[in-house]
């Protein structure tokens, strides 16, 4: 290999450390921030105060108030914690329900594979916030509800995923010889097969957890998510949505809020999929 290739290398993984270091920082200071949201307000975020409704931002107010006169700072601080945490639920629900279901096709296959394939790709055939919105209909809106109308159609990417792995797997000459040495199918599975499709579908989910809080955030806006007065940024938004011409920082201060958070874990798993490339690391 030339030099020239060799520094190529180095500063490419450099500036991949870089990159993991910074977003994972910044990833991270928003998991610490909703975590102790309650604790950083400068209002009670719920306090109403009709004598300063849609006061404009200022030194008080950073973000001004809405129309019941609440800081908008301090309802889009608690609003982290419910949008946030709600996304990561969503997206560990989805991640080992299709982990789980793309294991155990891949790894018995047969009719229970063709069974659950189809209906994999009867999900896979509708648009996916469309279906949801269907789903969240039926089941009466709702922030769990919303979490479990995602749920229920996102899954089938990571079973495709997981079955494609594990079929790749069950074929190698070094997984026959641990069928060979007597494992059952429990330790088969939790030591050897699981260790080794994991990357791409944490990479995967890295990756999802900015499309499902902007999905997250469209039920709530579409009055299919969380219910006012709860702090949610797509509830918020949807709430002061005819306040936009009048008010428009009531309704563009948790769409900020969105807009940094998706964009922050989005970066984030960039940098994580690329990590996880030796092609990009020049291994």
């Amino acid at each position: 290999m030339s030099e020239p290739t060799v520094r190529i290398q180095k500063v490419r993984r450099d500036t991949l450390k870089i990159r993991l270091i910074v977003f994972g920082t910044l990833a991270a200071l928003l998991l610490i921030g909703s975590i102790f949201s309650e604790h950083l307000t400068p209002y009670d975020p719920y306090l109403q105060d009709l004598m300063n409704t849609k006061a404009p931002p200022s030194a008080e107010h950073p973000f001004g108030t809405d129309r019941y006169g609440r800081d908008m700072l301090s309802r889009v601080i608690v609003g982290s914690r419910t949008s946030i945490f709600s996304t990561l639920l969503l997206v560990t629900i989805i991640t080992v329900t299709g982990t789980v279901v793309g294991v155990f096709c891949g790894w018995h296959g047969k009719w229970t594979d063709t069974l659950l394939m189809r209906i994999s790709d009867m999900f896979l055939a509708f648009p996916g916030l469309v279906f949801a919105l269907a789903v969240a209909g039926v089941l009466g809106g709702g922030l769990h509800n919303a979490i479990i109308a995602l749920a229920a159609i996102s899954w089938p990417k990571y079973a495709r995923i997981a079955r494609s792995q594990t079929l790749a797997q069950k074929e190698t000459a070094w997984m026959k010889a641990v069928k060979l040495s007597g494992s059952g199918t429990g330790k088969i599975i939790l030591k050897h097969i699981l260790p080794n499709i994991i990357g791409p579908i944490l990479v995967t989910s890295m990756l999802d957890i900015g499309t499902m809080m902007m999905e997250l955030a469209g039920l709530s806006f579409l009055g299919l998510g969380a219910k006012p007065p709860t702090a949610e940024w797509g509830s918020m938004m949807s709430d002061t949505r005819s306040l936009l011409a009048t008010a428009p920082w009531v309704t563009l201060a948790p769409g900020v809020a969105i807009f940094v958070s998706v964009m922050i874990f989005n970066l984030l798993g960039d940098t994580v999929r690329d990590w996880a490339d030796p092609k990009m690391r020049g291994r």
